[in-house]
């Protein structure tokens, strides 16, 4: 019987993730691979959730709640001497998934809230082929994933109505600067792109335009994911350098001016030069000497 159930896990832990434990299981240094099992969410708690927060879960996220709610796969490397935990893959229960923006971010009386804390980004949507969410009436975020504190992946709900079920989600990545970065426009894209990067770590910034932080680029070079682009980690990669044009930042302060040619100053007229004292000198020496003769 016990033989029967842990082949039923590893045949359920095969389909959910496409055989990336086996994967992972293959990749020199990792020590551990581990699952954590979850029962299937309840459709009561799924119907509860909607209408709390007056949101229709879209079907793809909806199917995967009915086979496990939430999902959780860690995976260890052996660093130092000792096992570390380096790939995270994550993705919330029914339960757990809570509405961001409207509590306050510190456990203080009237502290900010992440409404508060979001900076006027008018002009950067002008920029954008989407349209940023914002922490008003007029979206609905939930968290995903936290991300480690790197981060929140965010299930967003946009243009929505009072007393109206949103059914239009996309998912969104939110960075620690509280810059909005969009991801995909299904879960299962995004349950994919989990998939493929492995759950390193930051790997959600790989694909804002910012990139990955210099030590994330080192566990990518190390544990390459499934879908490996090397301008994500080559180092000649210019599109993640901030470049520096020291003529443009020193615009007007530092003007080099035409060089100058030296001219003779005249000495005035009551000055003796300094060779006309060395001779004068020399003339009294001589003259007392013949006088001593």
């Amino acid at each position: 019987m016990e033989d029967d159930k842990i082949t039923n896990l590893k045949d359920l832990v095969d389909r959910l993730t496409f055989g990336v434990t086996r994967i992972l299981e293959s990749r020199p240094g990792v020590t551990e691979v581990r699952y954590v099992e979850k029962d299937p969410a309840e459709r009561h708690m799924i119907v509860s959730w909607e209408q709390k927060y007056c949101c229709s879960l879209p079907e793809d996220l909806r199917n995967f709640y009915l086979m496990t709610d939430g999902f959780l796969m860690t995976w260890s490397i052996k660093f130092d001497g000792s096992n570390m935990q380096l790939g995270t893959m994550l993705i919330n229960s029914v339960s757990a998934l809570c509405r961001l923006g409207t509590t306050s971010i510190y456990s203080l009386p009237n502290a900010a809230t992440l409404a508060d804390l979001e900076s006027d980004t008018e002009d950067e949507d002008k920029e954008e082929p989407f349209k940023k969410p914002h922490f008003n009436s007029q979206c609905r975020i939930f968290e995903l994933d936290s991300c480690d504190g790197n981060g929140k992946v965010c299930l967003v709900y946009k243009n929505t109505q009072s007393g109206v079920v949103s059914s239009c989600a996309e998912i969104w990545f939110l960075d620690r600067a509280l810059y909005w970065h969009f991801l995909t426009d299904t879960f299962t894209g995004y349950y994919r792109l989990m998939l493929i990067h492995l759950g390193l770590p930051q790997w959600q910034y790989a694909l804002t335009k910012y990139g990955i932080s210099p030590q994330a680029k080192q566990w990518f070079n190390m544990y390459k994911p499934i879908a490996y682009n090397s301008n994500v980690v080559t180092d000649d990669d210019m599109a993640f350098i901030n470049k520096l044009d020291p003529n443009q930042v020193f615009k007007n302060k530092n003007k080099l001016q035409p060089a100058r040619k030296k001219t003779c100053v005249p000495i005035a007229g009551p000055q003796k030069s300094q060779a006309s004292l060395v001779t004068n000198k020399n003339l009294t020496q001589m003259g007392s000497t013949t006088t001593k003769k």
